[in-house]
């Protein structure tokens, strides 16, 4: 068995804890169902915000949303790169799996300009 990550990213309408939420809830929920995950299989998540969003951990919305409470995770700020994408929440789930196992990415609202998916 070995660990891959599965990357995706979405752009936040506003700076509120709300708006946070709502934005890791689809980003996760799509993420998921691309990648048929399950908690058993999350080795840890990194979640990146850019410097403009800080109302809220969205850490906090994958225990509370997704019932994620044995998964390791951290919350950290994006590199804040002139003329960068701005309000965005990035996220890198590792995983334990097979050799076989091919990840599938995702990048929506204005994150989808970052990557061709």
């Amino acid at each position: 068995m070995l660990t891959k990550g599965i990357r995706g990213a979405i752009t936040v309408d506003e700076n509120t804890a709300e708006a946070i939420r709502q934005a890791t809830k689809e980003l996760l929920s799509t993420l998921i169902e691309l990648n048929n995950l399950n908690e058993e299989k999350i080795s840890h998540v990194i979640f990146t915000l850019t410097e403009d969003l800080n109302a809220e951990f969205p850490a906090k919305f994958a225990r509370m949303d997704f019932n994620w409470n044995n998964a390791a995770m951290m919350c950290f700020h994006e590199l804040n790169v002139p003329n960068s994408l701005q309000k965005c929440l990035r996220i890198l789930i590792v995983v334990n799996c097979e050799n076989d196992f091919k990840p599938k990415f995702a990048y929506l609202k204005g994150a989808a300009n970052l990557r061709i998916i």
